[in-house]
């Protein structure tokens, strides 16, 4: 397991706890506490640790993803869908009297733009809850730029699919996936403060100092 740590990267405890997790499968047996470990066991412990340290989930999410994953019936688009609502964040909406009507825009929405999108989802859940609370404190300013978010939201999530690359190769369709969208969502929100600026430099004037090297 020393040879394997060192080709992982990762310490021997990691590994015998991810092991222990069911997150990587056992080696085959050699002898007494002795076990022969191939590439795909090097593959699978870069892949945990990366969806546990840079895609932030849980060892249950991690287990579930890794059952999906494993498995040879299931399909990429489900593979896929479990991936992403692994990193999901899913904020049911606070009850209210504008919840009917964000849930009505919102299907009106992906209606008009020809998206495929489940009730249930917590992609779906969490917009629902953004849009009754931004009608709930009276900015309806926000709410009429919707489709101008939802261009921008599509041109990303095209950039996203584009990166994903070799869809046969499945362990790296889960990394891309859930590192991608938990680094990229971070990425975007950095990106748009950085043109927020620049816009309202534009508008507002003034000069600002470039920074010092």
């Amino acid at each position: 397991m020393a040879e394997l740590s060192e080709a992982a990267g990762v310490p021997v405890p990691t590994i015998k706890y991810y092991m222990r997790e069911g997150l990587v499968p056992p080696g085959r047996p050699t002898g007494r506490n002795q076990a022969d470990y191939d590439q795909g066991h090097v593959r699978k412990i870069k892949l945990v640790r990366a969806l546990a340290d840079y895609g932030g989930l849980s060892i249950a999410a991690i287990r579930g993803l890794m059952h999906e994953l494993d498995n040879p019936a299931t399909e990429l688009h489900r593979l896929l869908g479990a991936a992403q609502r692994t990193v999901t964040e899913h904020t049911e909406p606070r009850p209210g009297p504008h919840v009917e009507e964000a849930q009505r825009r919102i299907a009106d929405l992906a209606a008009r733009r020809g998206w495929h999108w489940e009730p249930d989802h917590p992609s779906f859940r969490t917009a629902v809850g953004v849009l009754s609370l931004l009608a709930e404190i009276g900015r309806q300013d926000m709410i009429d730029v919707l489709d101008g978010y939802a261009e921008a939201a599509e041109r990303i999530a095209q950039a996203d699919l584009a990166a994903l690359g070799d869809l046969s190769d499945r362990e790296r369709v889960v990394e891309v996936v859930v590192i991608g969208t938990a680094l990229g969502d971070t990425l975007i929100a950095a990106l748009r403060r950085m043109v927020q600026a620049h816009l309202s430099h534009e508008l507002l004037g003034g000069h600002v100092e470039p920074p010092a090297r």
